[in-house]
């Protein structure tokens, strides 16, 4: 972690920047190390099947589609990315002390998953009994229950970053994104042609076999976490303590640490490009006249795109570093939108046939998101974790305040101009992680460096 205390305003106290020849190095206990390898396989078989259920609610596809289905408004649609990243940020934010303080972070995983499995439950339920119709009181429904899901998912991340940096070394986090990531997209591919394409066809769109299934899938996942082996933590807060302010701390945070506020301006362009994530769908059925079926192609397309991404992604990471990584994946995902673009203008219908290519670069998005929150485990130590999670996931969500407006401008303006804004957006925040810190150059051969970083094995 990069101290910048000259950054400090008067009226802030004043810390001595950290000394990292005094940290502890990972992990903070033996019985961690040596049941690494058991708790690597069990995290990646939760997410694996994690992955299984989220195919069947991609937010760049089934999500928005569902949506127009029941209201068709593209300021709607925009609604989907506000609730997605402020349901992902706000919460953590103030539930970071709280994880802090938890004896075993497992508990708090493997809640917030079979929480995430509700929404979608219900929306089955909905779905089976009134049908995906055009009612006034259906899309309110749906988006309430879409806020709900994303709040329990924001606590998700901030929970499973927090386990993975308390129970896998960091130079295996990239093992664990890529076997994860990977061998999760090929079952998630095989279910999606088995299953997603024949009830994408039903008359009222399969949506309750789709909700329902996805809601399965949520709680055998969060089930797994409970089999991980955890220590338990001796950080317990003193009784008779209040937590302290969680927006005071973020801001505290913020200030303290000059590293940490150039990652998330990284992570606020970036996320201003993802703004347009639900218009894609839009774009090709208004533009292309793409619809059903294509649907489980696209959605398919950007599965393998992850999971083939990972295979270069997750070593990449963990032999040369995350700020590289970052890069990478950032710059080749401002190619989508720019993609899009150019695919409308393509003669003799040769662009629909392509748009499914648009999803290849689609793929890196996922996988931006576990980047950013390795390297923010990477700039502190274990105890700050929850923190410095929670302050990346709340100002990656900042752009997202304007997602409706924009949803406004692309039925005003037009898809071209909104989409040429959000890769010039993306290629900025790529530009801007030359700026960032290198943690693993402070450690040097048999020396510890900053904690959670840890040595080669």
């Amino acid at each position: 972690m990069q101290s910048a205390a000259n950054d400090v305003p008067l009226d802030e106290p004043r810390t001595a920047p950290p000394d990292w020849s005094i940290v502890a190095p990972w992990p903070g206990s033996s019985e961690i190390e040596t049941h690494q390898p058991r708790n690597l396989l069990l995290l990646a078989a939760h997410q694996i099947v994690l992955r299984i259920g989220w195919i069947f609610k991609t937010e760049s596809v089934i999500i928005p589609a569902f949506l127009d289905t029941v209201a068709g408004a593209g300021w709607l649609r925009g609604c989907l990315p506000v609730l997605n990243r402020f349901g992902q940020s706000l919460p953590p934010v103030f539930c970071a002390e709280a994880l802090k303080c938890m004896r075993h972070k497992k508990h708090a995983l493997s809640a917030c998953v079979v929480l995430m499995s509700v929404p979608f439950g219900v929306l089955s339920a909905v779905c089976f009994a009134v049908g995906p119709a055009r009612r006034a009181w259906l899309p309110w429904l749906f988006l309430a229950l879409y806020g709900v899901f994303f709040v329990f998912n924001g606590l998700y991340h901030l929970s499973f970053g927090t386990v993975q940096g308390k129970l896998i070394r960091p130079t295996r986090r990239g093992r664990l994104l890529l076997v994860s990531t990977f061998y999760g997209s090929l079952p998630a591919m095989l279910f999606a042609w088995w299953l997603l394409g024949d009830w994408l066809q039903l008359p009222d769109g399969g949506f309750g076999y789709i909700f329902g299934f996805t809601a399965i899938c949520f709680l055998l996942s969060g089930l797994l976490v409970l089999l991980l082996f955890e220590p338990a933590d001796d950080l317990g807060r003193p009784s008779g303590t209040r937590p302290r302010g969680s927006l005071h701390d973020t801001r505290r945070t913020l200030l303290a640490d000059r590293n940490l506020r150039r990652l998330v301006v990284v992570a606020m362009l970036f996320g201003s490009g993802l703004i347009v994530f639900p218009h894609y769908q839009a774009f090709a059925r208004d533009k292309l006249e793409l619809t059903g079926v294509h649907l489980m192609v696209w959605v398919i397309t950007q599965n393998a795109s992850v999971g083939i991404f990972s295979l270069f992604i997750g070593p990449l990471a963990d032999a040369w570093c995350n700020r590289l990584t970052l890069r990478i994946l950032v710059f080749g995902s401002a190619v989508a939108p720019l993609t899009a673009v150019s695919l409308s203008y393509v003669p003799g219908g040769l662009g629909a046939h392509l748009f499914w290519t648009i999803f290849i670069p689609l793929g890196m998005v996922p996988l931006v998101l576990r980047i950013l929150a390795n390297y923010a485990l990477e700039i502190c130590e274990p105890a700050e974790h929850p923190r410095y999670l929670s302050t990346v996931s709340l100002c990656l969500a900042a752009p997202f305040l304007l997602s409706p407006a924009v949803g406004w401008l692309v039925d005003i303006l037009g898809f071209e101009m909104v989409f040429f804004a959000a890769a010039g957006l993306i290629a900025l925040g790529g530009t801007l992680t030359f700026r960032l810190d290198e943690p693993r150059h402070r450690v040097t051969e048999g020396e510890p460096g900053p904690v959670g970083a840890g040595g080669e094995e």
